[in-house]
Protein backbone atom coordinates (compact mmCIF):
# COMPACT_ATOMS: atom_id res chain seq x y z
CA UNK A 1 0.00 0.00 0.00
CA UNK A 2 1.21 3.51 -0.77
CA UNK A 3 2.62 5.07 2.36
CA UNK A 4 3.59 8.56 1.29
CA UNK A 5 6.32 10.81 2.58
CA UNK A 6 6.14 13.00 5.65
CA UNK A 7 5.49 16.67 4.93
CA UNK A 8 7.98 18.49 7.15
CA UNK A 9 7.08 21.50 9.24
CA UNK A 10 3.32 20.96 9.29
CA UNK A 11 1.07 21.14 12.35
CA UNK A 12 -2.32 19.42 12.64
CA UNK A 13 -5.14 20.55 14.91
CA UNK A 14 -8.48 18.94 15.62
CA UNK A 15 -11.71 20.97 15.61
CA UNK A 16 -14.65 19.94 17.75
CA UNK A 17 -17.92 21.57 18.80
CA UNK A 18 -21.22 22.11 17.00
CA UNK A 19 -20.17 25.56 15.72
CA UNK A 20 -16.75 24.55 14.36
CA UNK A 21 -17.41 24.85 10.63
CA UNK A 22 -19.77 27.81 10.98
CA UNK A 23 -17.13 29.60 13.07
CA UNK A 24 -14.44 29.16 10.41
CA UNK A 25 -16.87 29.92 7.58
CA UNK A 26 -17.14 33.51 8.79
CA UNK A 27 -13.38 33.99 8.96
CA UNK A 28 -11.65 32.39 5.96
CA UNK A 29 -11.49 33.09 2.24
CA UNK A 30 -13.09 29.88 0.98
CA UNK A 31 -16.47 28.17 1.32
CA UNK A 32 -16.40 25.38 3.89
CA UNK A 33 -20.04 24.33 3.56
CA UNK A 34 -19.24 21.32 1.31
CA UNK A 35 -17.51 19.77 4.34
CA UNK A 36 -20.87 19.61 6.10
CA UNK A 37 -21.91 16.92 3.60
CA UNK A 38 -19.03 14.51 4.00
CA UNK A 39 -15.27 13.96 3.55
CA UNK A 40 -13.37 16.68 1.76
CA UNK A 41 -10.53 19.17 1.85
CA UNK A 42 -10.62 22.95 1.34
CA UNK A 43 -7.62 25.28 1.04
CA UNK A 44 -8.20 28.75 2.44
CA UNK A 45 -6.56 31.72 4.12
CA UNK A 46 -7.09 33.87 7.16
CA UNK A 47 -6.61 37.58 6.45
CA UNK A 48 -6.27 40.78 8.42
CA UNK A 49 -9.22 43.21 8.29
CA UNK A 50 -7.10 45.13 5.74
CA UNK A 51 -7.08 42.10 3.47
CA UNK A 52 -3.47 41.04 4.02
CA UNK A 53 -2.42 37.43 4.42
CA UNK A 54 -2.06 35.98 7.92
CA UNK A 55 -1.91 32.24 7.18
CA UNK A 56 -3.13 29.63 4.73
CA UNK A 57 -4.23 26.13 5.69
CA UNK A 58 -6.30 23.12 4.72
CA UNK A 59 -9.57 22.41 6.49
CA UNK A 60 -10.17 18.67 6.28
CA UNK A 61 -13.06 16.36 7.05
CA UNK A 62 -11.60 12.88 6.98
CA UNK A 63 -13.65 9.84 5.96
CA UNK A 64 -13.85 8.94 9.68
CA UNK A 65 -15.53 12.30 10.35
CA UNK A 66 -12.62 13.95 12.16
CA UNK A 67 -12.32 17.67 11.37
CA UNK A 68 -8.74 18.93 11.05
CA UNK A 69 -6.66 21.99 10.23
CA UNK A 70 -3.39 21.26 8.39
CA UNK A 71 -1.11 24.33 8.67
CA UNK A 72 2.54 25.31 8.47
CA UNK A 73 4.03 24.87 11.94
CA UNK A 74 5.72 28.28 11.73
CA UNK A 75 2.32 29.98 11.43
CA UNK A 76 0.39 27.80 13.87
CA UNK A 77 0.82 29.69 17.14
CA UNK A 78 -0.13 33.12 15.79
CA UNK A 79 -3.04 31.71 13.81
CA UNK A 80 -4.41 29.89 16.84
CA UNK A 81 -4.14 33.09 18.86
CA UNK A 82 -6.11 35.01 16.25
CA UNK A 83 -8.78 32.33 15.95
CA UNK A 84 -9.16 32.29 19.72
CA UNK A 85 -9.79 36.05 19.71
CA UNK A 86 -12.66 35.55 17.25
CA UNK A 87 -14.20 32.59 19.05
CA UNK A 88 -16.24 34.55 21.64
CA UNK A 89 -19.14 32.27 22.69
CA UNK A 90 -19.01 29.88 19.74
CA UNK A 91 -19.06 26.19 20.63
CA UNK A 92 -15.74 25.30 19.05
CA UNK A 93 -12.60 23.77 20.51
CA UNK A 94 -9.23 23.72 18.78
CA UNK A 95 -6.71 21.23 20.12
CA UNK A 96 -3.31 19.99 18.92
CA UNK A 97 -2.84 16.47 17.61
CA UNK A 98 0.16 14.20 17.12
CA UNK A 99 -0.88 13.42 13.54
CA UNK A 100 1.65 13.52 10.73
CA UNK A 101 0.87 15.05 7.35
CA UNK A 102 1.73 12.65 4.54
CA UNK A 103 1.75 13.48 0.84
CA UNK A 104 2.54 11.76 -2.39
CA UNK A 105 1.98 11.34 -6.10
CA UNK A 106 0.26 8.52 -7.91
CA UNK A 107 -2.27 6.15 -6.38
CA UNK A 108 -3.45 7.51 -3.00
CA UNK A 109 -3.78 5.33 0.11
CA UNK A 110 -7.09 4.77 1.85
CA UNK A 111 -8.26 7.92 3.62
CA UNK A 112 -6.13 10.30 1.50
CA UNK A 113 -7.66 13.29 -0.23
CA UNK A 114 -6.49 15.12 -3.39
CA UNK A 115 -4.64 18.38 -2.85
CA UNK A 116 -7.28 20.94 -3.91
CA UNK A 117 -4.81 23.50 -5.24
CA UNK A 118 -3.58 21.63 -8.32
CA UNK A 119 -3.59 18.00 -9.58
CA UNK A 120 0.22 18.09 -9.86
CA UNK A 121 0.42 18.24 -6.06
CA UNK A 122 -1.01 14.75 -5.66
CA UNK A 123 -2.69 13.79 -2.41
CA UNK A 124 -2.50 14.44 1.33
CA UNK A 125 -3.22 12.14 4.27
CA UNK A 126 -3.07 12.38 8.07
CA UNK A 127 -1.62 9.52 10.04
CA UNK A 128 -0.51 8.61 13.56
CA UNK A 129 2.59 7.02 12.01
CA UNK A 130 5.14 9.05 10.03
CA UNK A 131 5.74 8.42 6.36
CA UNK A 132 8.99 8.06 4.48
CA UNK A 133 11.63 10.76 4.32
CA UNK A 134 10.93 13.55 1.79
CA UNK A 135 12.18 12.63 -1.68
CA UNK A 136 9.87 14.31 -4.19
CA UNK A 137 11.04 17.68 -5.53
CA UNK A 138 7.99 19.65 -4.47
CA UNK A 139 9.72 22.96 -5.15
CA UNK A 140 10.10 22.03 -8.81
CA UNK A 141 6.40 21.20 -8.99
CA UNK A 142 5.46 24.45 -7.29
CA UNK A 143 7.67 26.50 -9.58
CA UNK A 144 6.29 24.81 -12.70
CA UNK A 145 2.71 25.63 -11.70
CA UNK A 146 3.36 28.88 -9.74
CA UNK A 147 2.04 27.56 -6.42
CA UNK A 148 3.03 29.71 -3.42
CA UNK A 149 4.27 28.26 -0.14
CA UNK A 150 3.52 29.45 3.40
CA UNK A 151 6.24 31.74 4.69
CA UNK A 152 8.07 31.92 1.34
CA UNK A 153 5.95 33.50 -1.38
CA UNK A 154 3.14 33.97 1.16
CA UNK A 155 4.41 36.56 3.64
CA UNK A 156 2.32 37.31 6.76
CA UNK A 157 1.08 40.89 7.02
CA UNK A 158 2.39 41.63 3.51
CA UNK A 159 0.95 39.36 0.80
CA UNK A 160 -2.44 39.72 -0.88
CA UNK A 161 -4.03 36.41 -1.78
CA UNK A 162 -5.23 37.48 -5.24
CA UNK A 163 -1.69 38.54 -6.17
CA UNK A 164 -0.58 35.09 -4.94
CA UNK A 165 -2.94 33.23 -7.27
CA UNK A 166 -5.54 32.04 -4.77
CA UNK A 167 -8.38 32.37 -7.26
CA UNK A 168 -6.61 30.18 -9.83
CA UNK A 169 -5.66 27.68 -7.11
CA UNK A 170 -9.18 27.37 -5.65
CA UNK A 171 -8.38 29.16 -2.40
CA UNK A 172 -10.99 31.92 -2.45
CA UNK A 173 -14.74 31.97 -3.10
CA UNK A 174 -16.44 35.22 -4.14
CA UNK A 175 -19.97 33.93 -3.54
CA UNK A 176 -19.68 32.64 0.04
CA UNK A 177 -20.44 35.92 1.83
CA UNK A 178 -18.53 37.86 4.44
CA UNK A 179 -15.22 36.92 6.04
CA UNK A 180 -12.37 38.88 7.58
CA UNK A 181 -10.70 40.96 4.83
CA UNK A 182 -13.48 40.17 2.33
CA UNK A 183 -14.18 43.78 1.38
CA UNK A 184 -10.62 44.52 0.31
CA UNK A 185 -10.31 41.20 -1.52
CA UNK A 186 -13.58 41.74 -3.40
CA UNK A 187 -12.55 45.27 -4.36
CA UNK A 188 -9.26 43.99 -5.77
CA UNK A 189 -11.22 41.41 -7.78
CA UNK A 190 -13.94 43.65 -9.19
CA UNK A 191 -12.70 47.24 -9.21
CA UNK A 192 -9.01 47.16 -10.03
CA UNK A 193 -6.60 45.47 -12.40
CA UNK A 194 -3.86 43.64 -10.54
CA UNK A 195 -0.55 45.36 -11.17
CA UNK A 196 1.47 42.89 -9.10
CA UNK A 197 1.47 39.13 -8.91
CA UNK A 198 3.36 35.85 -8.79
CA UNK A 199 4.64 34.57 -12.12
CA UNK A 200 7.08 31.94 -13.33
CA UNK A 201 10.39 33.29 -14.58
CA UNK A 202 13.52 31.80 -16.08
CA UNK A 203 16.54 32.11 -13.80
CA UNK A 204 20.17 31.93 -14.87
CA UNK A 205 22.27 31.48 -11.74
CA UNK A 206 20.98 31.50 -8.18
CA UNK A 207 19.89 34.08 -5.64
CA UNK A 208 18.71 33.84 -2.02
CA UNK A 209 14.96 33.57 -1.53
CA UNK A 210 13.49 37.07 -1.30
CA UNK A 211 16.21 38.76 -3.36
CA UNK A 212 15.04 42.03 -4.89
CA UNK A 213 14.61 42.02 -8.67
CA UNK A 214 15.76 45.15 -10.49
CA UNK A 215 15.42 46.36 -14.07
CA UNK A 216 18.17 47.63 -16.37
CA UNK A 217 18.06 51.03 -14.64
CA UNK A 218 18.44 49.49 -11.19
CA UNK A 219 14.84 50.16 -10.17
CA UNK A 220 13.11 47.57 -8.00
CA UNK A 221 10.33 45.67 -9.80
CA UNK A 222 9.79 42.69 -7.50
CA UNK A 223 11.38 39.81 -5.61
CA UNK A 224 12.58 36.32 -6.50
CA UNK A 225 11.48 33.43 -4.32
CA UNK A 226 11.58 29.63 -4.84
CA UNK A 227 13.94 28.43 -7.60
CA UNK A 228 14.22 25.01 -9.20
CA UNK A 229 15.32 23.61 -12.54
CA UNK A 230 16.39 26.93 -14.05
CA UNK A 231 13.12 28.64 -13.21
CA UNK A 232 11.63 30.47 -10.26
CA UNK A 233 8.57 32.08 -8.75
CA UNK A 234 8.78 35.86 -8.72
CA UNK A 235 6.49 38.52 -7.32
CA UNK A 236 6.66 41.26 -9.92
CA UNK A 237 5.23 44.65 -10.71
CA UNK A 238 3.66 43.41 -13.94
CA UNK A 239 3.59 46.76 -15.74
CA UNK A 240 7.28 47.40 -15.14
CA UNK A 241 8.89 43.96 -15.46
CA UNK A 242 10.39 43.99 -18.94
CA UNK A 243 13.77 43.89 -20.56
CA UNK A 244 16.88 42.76 -18.69
CA UNK A 245 16.14 41.91 -15.06
CA UNK A 246 18.51 40.89 -12.27
CA UNK A 247 18.12 39.33 -8.82
CA UNK A 248 21.47 39.89 -7.19
CA UNK A 249 23.92 37.75 -9.17
CA UNK A 250 21.17 35.93 -11.08
CA UNK A 251 19.70 36.92 -14.41
CA UNK A 252 15.91 36.81 -14.58
CA UNK A 253 13.79 36.73 -17.73
CA UNK A 254 10.05 36.39 -18.16
CA UNK A 255 9.26 32.76 -18.96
Amino acid sequence: MTRGETAPDRSVWMLTGKDALRFLQGLVTNDLRPLEQGPGIVWCALLTPQGKYVADFFVVRRPDGMLLIDIAASLAADTLRRLTLYRLRADVQISPTALHVLRGLGAPPEGALPDPRHPALGWRAWSEAPGTDPAIDWDRIRVEHVIPESGIELVPEDSYVLEAGFERLHGVDFRKGCYVGQEVTARMKHKTELRKGLIRVAVEGEAPVGTEITDADGKAVGRLFTQAGGAGIAHLRLDRAEGALAAGPARVTLA
